[in-house]
């Protein structure tokens, strides 16, 4: 067949460790052979990141901005052995809060079901979707490590120079300080994002903090959610026969592991990011987590919500095979073609966004899989195969759609 031509290109952000190698493997298996692949490379491997300062991260996101799609692969958070691994300059900030604090979008995720993989909570009969605030808190935190006796104060000065202050905590010995932030504006885009979101795919929206210990920070979130509610929403909510709920976190896990799934979960970030890989757990495997960020101006963000299997990274080292699992980071790839090909009305690149994810759901469901999808079967016998051999399944039913 004629490879699919692309005329806008697609942001491509390289990754670190065993997904970075699965990178290239889906790249060279599943998408050069049928697509004239246009893209704006960027290398966010974390040794890249240390020789540019982040720089690259800050381009990439820009980059993001300007093309309006990017697909990303796995990077390293570093903590001090990671600094001290790569011989990093510094410890840099994790690169997917720096796109996002840019890029001021929220964060959809969606579990992938196959057919033999039932949820781990047996009521749970339908999806649910964790909508992650992707601005923010303890992701653009300062911190400081109190060496001793002192007092530590939340200070704001305003542009009349008038400053306000509150004593935080008397050291009376070593510690540590962390300030976080957010702004309304980002609240507000959240807040429509997520309701918007729930209209589209006509489910329950539930939106949880903890406002009755954080009276102001998590206050203010659950106050911009109802005034946008109740303002621009609600009657639209109505017609639609579905809900919106606030509740606390706590309630909130309480409610979602008693009920039967297919709603809406719209979290603050860290919550969020907690949360999506509870269920993705919970529905099967962390590598089977469809992952997109949405801008307030339409710039989409696929990646795969896993991180980079160091452990299996280092069995690849030694020359070993190993069965990591891809579906994540294809369906990264397949998602950002998909929207690629819908805003640039190319039809034949949107279908092969779907043949691409229906192609590896098709594998899944005849049983051929990775090793850590084995044990969770019900009702199968199920074929165990490494990386390689699972992409070279995907290719040989691909080429088949296609025809």
């Amino acid at each position: 067949m004629e490879k699919i031509k692309m005329s806008t290109p697609l942001v491509e952000m390289d990754g670190d460790e065993m997904t970075r190698v699965i990178w290239r493997m889906i790249k060279d298996e599943l998408i050069l052979p049928f697509v004239e692949l246009n893209t704006e490379y960027y290398d966010l491997g974390l040794p890249n990141r240390d020789a540019t300062r982040d720089q690259v991260t800050i381009d990439a996101a820009n980059a993001n901005r300007k093309y309006g799609v990017s697909v990303k692969c796995a990077t390293i958070t570093p903590n001090a052995q990671r600094v001290e691994e790569y011989k990093l300059h510094e410890m840099w900030k994790s690169p997917n809060g720096t796109i996002r604090a840019i890029l001021d979008g929220t964060v959809f995720r969606t579990p992938i079901q196959i057919d033999w993989v039932k949820p781990v909570v047996r009521n749970w009969k339908k999806p649910i979707t964790i909508t992650r605030h992707a601005f923010g808190d303890v992701y653009k935190a300062s911190e400081i490590r109190v060496a001793g006796k002192g007092t530590a104060q939340l200070c704001f000065t305003d542009e009349a120079g008038n400053t306000t202050c509150e004593t935080i905590h008397q050291f009376e010995g070593p510690g540590i300080l962390q300030g976080m932030f957010n702004t309304d504006q980002s609240i507000l885009s959240f807040a429509h994002a997520c309701f918007q979101y729930a209209l589209d795919v006509k489910q329950d929206l539930w939106f949880a903090t903890k406002d009755t210990i954080s009276k102001k920070y998590d206050h203010t979130f659950k106050d911009l959610f109802q005034e946008v509610y109740e303002q621009h929403y609600k009657e639209k909510f109505q017609t639609a026969g579905i809900e919106y709920m606030y509740t606390l976190i706590d309630d909130a896990v309480a409610r979602v592991i008693r009920s039967e799934g297919g709603m809406v979960w719209a979290c603050k970030n860290y919550d969020g990011d907690v949360m999506s890989d509870m269920l993705a757990t919970a529905f099967g495997s962390l590598a089977m987590m469809e992952s997109v960020l949405v801008s307030p101006d339409g710039c989409y963000e696929y990646e795969a919500a896993h991180g980079t299997v160091t452990r299996h990274y280092y069995r690849y080292l030694e020359g070993e095979k190993t069965s990591t699992n891809p579906v994540a980071t294809i369906f990264a790839w397949s998602g950002a073609l998909k929207k690629r090909g819908e805003l640039d009305k190319n039809e034949p690149l949107v279908r092969f966004g779907e043949q691409l994810a229906q192609a590896t759901l098709q594998t899944l469901n005849e049983g051929i899989m990775t090793k850590d999808l084995i044990g969770l079967c019900e009702g199968i016998t199920p074929r165990a195969v490494n990386t390689e051999e699972f992409i070279a399944e995907i290719r040989t039913r691909l080429t088949e759609r296609l025809k």
